[in-house]
């Protein structure tokens, strides 16, 4: 009871909990769209999942603060591609949560003479960049584990021992791709916290790309990916060791 107590003491906790029901809320309703039997449900589903969004507007007042100085840190990098891709993907988070809050008090009345339709689309040409600036900094984490991987004289073993004992792969594949794979999975399970980020922002790259027009998709892959990406960060929430750094 007390990790969860804990947890949920965090903003970051209920926002993501939040987030979890909401797109939960999303897939479900996408589910049952077709069964007349089950109309009332949905509506009700409707209702929880708008007041979840509001309420995770809500929490996600003053993320802009942090995220410009996660972006201060990040600039301090020695690491020249860490540091641009996640300056730049911290900085882009920050306008997101910009748009995001005036979003909000246009949404409540505190703001009134803006154009919505705008601010959203910025607001998700903002998130889109940044977390594809989080995509290239996992790309490049891989490759370099990679490449470190490659040399390792145990791992060679391994590896050839796996061309040797699965031949049929080798007669599907080209044993040099079969390796690729191998030795990415390999990296992938060997560090488990670059392969949670990976996943999470894949998932999450669906909701600005539909948003944007840029790759359409039904409301049950966008619920479905918010869902997976929802769980993934609460775990990285509630197991920091799980969580990528930086």
């Amino acid at each position: 009871m007390d990790p969860f107590v804990k947890f949920t003491s965090q903003s970051q906790g209920r926002d993501r909990i939040f987030r979890a029901a909401q797109y939960a809320c999303s897939l479900s309703i996408y589910l049952i769209r077709n069964n007349c039997e089950k109309k009332d449900l949905e509506a009700r589903l409707k209702r929880l999942e708008s007041s979840l969004s509001a309420g995770r507007k809500l929490l996600r007042l003053g993320n802009a603060a942090n995220s410009i100085e996660a972006a201060k840190r990040s600039v301090q990098l020695s690491d020249r591609v860490l540091r641009l891709c996640l300056t730049v993907a911290n900085m882009n988070r920050a306008l997101y949560f910009i748009c995001d809050n005036v979003l909000w008090a246009k949404s409540v009345g505190l703001i009134r003479n803006i154009d919505k339709e705008r601010w959203s689309l910025n607001a998700s040409r903002f998130y889109f960049i940044s977390l594809v600036m989080h995509l290239t900094r996992d790309v490049y984490a891989v490759l370099q584990l990679m490449t470190k991987k490659s040399r390792d004289k145990h791992f060679k073993q391994k590896m050839d021992q796996h061309l040797t004992e699965n031949p049929e792969v080798a007669e599907v594949l080209i044993p040099q791709l079969d390796g690729f794979i191998f030795l990415l999975l390999e990296t992938l399970k060997s560090h488990p916290a670059l392969a949670l980020d990976f996943v999470k922002n894949i998932s999450d790259l669906f909701m600005p790309l539909d948003k944007l027009g840029l790759y359409q998709s039904n409301a049950g892959v966008m619920g479905f990916c918010g869902l997976i990406s929802s769980l993934v960060g609460i775990v990285t929430l509630a197991q920091p060791t799980l969580k990528i750094s930086p």
